[in-house]
């Protein structure tokens, strides 16, 4: 169910992240080696990015079509540059929406998520997790997706203040305490850190220190580099040449958080002992 990846670094085109790594997330579209359910990522892709000059938010080009069945996307790729990007290809659950807008990235202001996994009887979540949505939060959504929905989840969070790794964290354990057999790989980046999930699918990570520091998280290999596996039920939070990982040990359902009380919340690295609110 998808493939994904997240990269931190020096600025480089869009090619050189996505179209041309030998095992890149373009060849991953038809050809995975480490996808678990599913055996191509064929409806459809998404990129986004920081360009280099900055400004209020990231661009996204996202398409319903296979990655290669896109004419355009050779040409953007080699004349698009960024030092930080998210893309995904889609090999989407029964039952969910196509078109662009399921699609990952998702975009709240400077965040860029997506998911790879899948969640039975998603639409039921806010009520079975006790975090209703409401119906600005519902018309919001940009697909009738499970991906969606979770990405909704989380923005809820961020927005009230918590770091990523708490927003992620108590997402994944809420849901997860309703629905134990969801697979819920995570990726989120404002464009200067990557926090991570990995929750029943394949993550690693490869990071390069030195002159021109670099961290890339993706669903499985670009290469046949030095690749770090990331164990599973796990956290990751990462920047340009650093990683690190907190093990997400199970936890009681987490509370929608106050605004009021965002200058309380943990790092991201400290989700693994910390018990959340009923």
């Amino acid at each position: 169910m998808c493939r994904h990846l997240a990269r931190l670094g020096p600025v480089r085109t869009l090619a050189e992240q996505i179209v041309e790594p030998p095992h890149g997330l373009y060849r991953q579209a038809w050809e995975p080696r480490r996808q678990r359910h599913g055996t191509v990522n064929a409806d459809g892709f998404g990129i986004g990015w920081y360009p280099p000059d900055g400004g209020p938010e990231p661009a996204r080009y996202r398409r319903a079509v296979p990655i290669w069945a896109d004419p355009n996307l050779p040409d953007l790729a080699r004349t698009l540059r960024s030092g930080a990007v998210l893309a995904a290809v889609r090999d989407a659950t029964p039952g969910a929406c196509q078109g662009e807008g399921a699609c990952a990235p998702f975009r709240t202001g400077r965040w860029l998520f997506s998911h790879n996994g899948s969640v039975d009887d998603w639409t039921r979540l806010p009520a079975d997790t006790g975090e209703p949505v409401s119906a600005e939060e519902l018309l919001g959504l940009e697909a009738h997706c499970d991906s969606a929905l979770l990405w909704a989840l989380v923005a809820r969070r961020l927005g009230a203040g918590e770091p990523p790794g708490a927003a992620l964290a108590a997402v994944v354990r809420a849901v997860a305490a309703v629905r134990p057999g969801s697979r819920l790989n995570l990726l989120l980046t404002d464009g200067r850190t990557v926090t991570a999930v990995r929750w029943g699918d394949t993550l690693c990570h490869r990071t390069t220190s030195g002159d021109a520091p670099s961290t890339v998280v993706a669903s499985e290999p670009l290469d046949d580099g030095d690749w770090q596996d990331v164990p599973d039920r796990s956290l990751l939070h990462a920047t340009p040449g650093t990683a690190e990982i907190t093990p997400l040990t199970p936890g009681p359902r987490a509370a929608v958080p106050a605004a009021a009380t965002a200058a309380a919340a943990p790092s991201p690295y400290e989700v693994a002992e910390r018990t959340f609110p009923s």
